[in-house]
């Protein structure tokens, strides 16, 4: 795991570049403590911070050909590497036993086209110095991060927007409409930024700057056919497959050269990891959770009980109001874009990392295969009304919308959202994410910002490429991909590789393998969601290692108890965010608007909004910070 960057430019002498890259390496230092690099060629200069997994001692980078034509910087891991190096041995002379050599003899050999081959989490960048060619690439599910920027006839690119920021060479300026967007989906989706003139790469997409300054962008990855020949015979042959691809994909992920844990919430989908790691062999392993003081909410208990079961070295994580509060300046120097989520993850890492583990699996990725979500049950009810709802009158429509707009209740506002805009399965999908409905969104946003946000419109921005990719899927699959490509990758992928690199811990996630998802993609929707919400295939296929009350026990979302904490440890915090001081450097948002948002959240006892009030102050402070600097 390391944190990558790279100047392209025939305007910028190499100094400079080598100058501009230190500067991006230092910022990223933290996602790579134990080792760094610089190699320069031509108008091209790549930089590294590393975090040593596999081959520690070897696997330097940047990491260059030996006759200096071929230059790569990597990040993340290829869990095939070794049968991969057994098939390009004939001409590539190995001198290291890592992943990185064999991505970059790959490549060196095959360029684009070895991109398919790959199995595992990564984004890089390959320098090609007698075409003066840049690639670069982000693994399917955009586990791993890349971000660019276009200079004169060149880039410049990074792991985080904080080492483009460091580079100097790209004016970090805020976009109105980036904040419209993150109000809707707690995040700005690919390929759009917060930023002006910033990218970011999309997930299962390549990047090739040629030499005279064109820049080629598209994708290489899409989800297989709805439909296909790899499809089980029958449920008992799907069952039994479906627990072969599991133990192989977390055999593939426990691929180190160093210290492999796990996070062990207590539900299902981390139990099942942690079990598989277990029955795969392996020994003395060390899990971690986040505990907290709320009995209604907290998984200590069943984390404990999988722990007891599965026979772990198991660490707990007490996270109080107290200590949020304590490090909530820490927290939001972690952001590399802001977010309303992933705290927990912030702390579950720190706990990792300072329990002797440089590598950690996570469960994430169940719900959205395995339908563990609520949206795989209220979408197809949302769905079956459509028709009807159609069938009334437009202006009594109208007049319904406008009174569940008007409404106190969240939920009712976005039924609202569905019933003025969805159309179809797809736009229902797309709505369901939604994190301010439209009209609330719109209030919180100044005139610009309201006027671009009517003119992008409520729906996602990828609507009419995910309909496209989507053409022949049935309805789970629709629902599923929604969910895989919009919040777990804009937000929740996002949050666990910023705060798990905030401590220096590289997370995989081996349900968000391509192989995997490759052969259960197809599978029929009857066997692999059975009834939402119980993950029944999982739960099945994993039965002989997963205690049972684990597999019985109905689905908990792991909710810190931030609502509590906004009213009385974070509240200080709060009140100085939403001050009238700070909301006049804000001039993105409608300061009345938002001041009003936190007095109706701090003078009621309905804690339903909490999520929403926390999402604006974070994107205030994430603001403020990033013009401050």
């Amino acid at each position: 795991m390391c944190g990558i960057v790279a100047v392209v430019s025939p305007f910028l002498p190499a100094d400079a570049r080598n100058d501009a890259v230190a500067h991006m390496i230092a910022a990223e230092k933290h996602r790579g403590p134990d080792d760094q690099g610089i190699v320069s060629s031509g108008p091209a200069t790549l930089g590294m911070c590393r975090l040593a997994i596999i081959d520690p001692e070897k696997a330097r980078q940047p990491m260059s050909s030996i006759d200096g034509r071929f230059h790569l910087v990597f990040n993340g891991a290829i869990y095939n590497f070794r049968e991969l190096r057994r098939e390009l041995a004939g001409g590539w002379n190995f001198v290291t036993n890592g992943d990185t050599e064999v991505l970059l003899a790959g490549l060196s050999r095959h360029g684009e086209k070895f991109l398919p081959r790959l199995r595992g989490m990564f984004a890089f960048a390959f320098w090609d110095a007698h075409e003066r060619m840049l690639l670069a690439a982000r693994d399917p599910f955009g586990i791993k991060p890349l971000y660019f920027a276009r200079l004169e006839d060149g880039l410049v690119l990074a792991s985080e927007l904080r080492a483009l920021a460091a580079s100097r060479l790209h004016a970090m300026e805020i976009d109105p409409a980036s904040v419209a967007e993150y109000l809707a989906w707690f995040s700005v989706p690919a390929p759009r930024t917060l930023y002006r003139g910033v990218t970011n790469l999309a997930p299962g997409h390549r990047m090739r700057l040629s030499d005279d300054g064109r820049l080629d962008v598209r994708r290489w990855w899409q989800l297989p056919a709805p439909r296909s020949s790899e499809r089980a015979a029958s449920q008992a042959e799907f069952e039994r497959q479906l627990r072969l691809e599991l133990a192989d994909t977390i055999r593939a992920h426990q691929v180190a050269d160093v210290p492999v844990g796990a996070f062990l919430s207590g539900g299902l989908d981390s139990t099942a990891v942690v079990a598989l790691m277990r029955a795969a062999g392996a020994d003395r392993l060390k899990t971690f959770t986040v505990t907290f003081d709320d009995p209604t909410t907290s998984e200590a208990e069943p984390a404990r009980n999988s722990a007891r079961a599965l026979g772990t070295e198991h660490h707990e994580e007490r996270v109080t109001g107290e200590r949020v509060a304590s490090e909530i300046g820490n927290i939001l120097r972690a952001f590399d874009a802001p977010t309303g989520d992933g705290i927990n993850t912030y702390f579950a890492a720190a706990a990792a990392r300072n329990g002797g583990v440089k590598v950690a699996l996570s469960g994430l990725g169940g719900d959205e295969l395995f339908g563990g979500y609520p949206s795989f049950r209220d979408l197809p009810r949302l769905h079956r009304a459509l028709g009807p709802w159609r069938q009334v009158p437009r202006s009594l429509r109208g007049a319904i919308v406008r009174r569940l707009q008007r409404a106190s209740s969240a939920r009712s506002r976005k039924l609202a959202d569905f019933l003025a805009y969805a159309r179809d399965w797809h736009e229902l999908a797309a709505l369901q994410r939604r994190v301010l409905p439209e009209a609330n969104r719109l209030a919180l946003l100044s005139p610009d910002a309201r006027r671009q946000a009517e003119r992008l419109g409520p729906m996602h921005p990828s609507l009419d490429e995910f309909v496209a990719e989507l053409l022949d899927a049935d309805p789970d699959q629709i629902i599923s991909a929604w969910e895989l490509r919009t919040y777990m990758t804009d937000v929740l992928l996002r949050d666990s590789d910023v705060f798990s690199m905030a401590h220096s811990l590289e997370l995989r996630v081996p349900f968000i393998d391509p192989k995997f998802i490759s052969w259960l993609w197809p599978q029929p929707a009857a066997w692999r969601i059975g009834r939402p919400g119980t993950k029944s295939a999982l739960a099945d296929a994993t039965a002989d290692v997963v205690p049972a009350e684990i597999r019985r026990r109905r689905k908990q979302g792991f909710t810190l108890p931030f609502a509590r904490w906004m009213r009385r440890e974070l509240r200080p915090f709060l009140v100085e965010t939403f001050s009238s001081a700070s909301l006049a450097r804000c001039p993105w948002l409608e300061a009345p608007a938002v001041s009003q948002l936190w007095r109706d959240f701090e003078r009621t006892a309905d804690n339903r909004n909490w999520s929403r009030v926390w999402a604006v102050a974070v994107l205030v402070a994430f603001c403020q910070e990033a013009r401050a600097a």
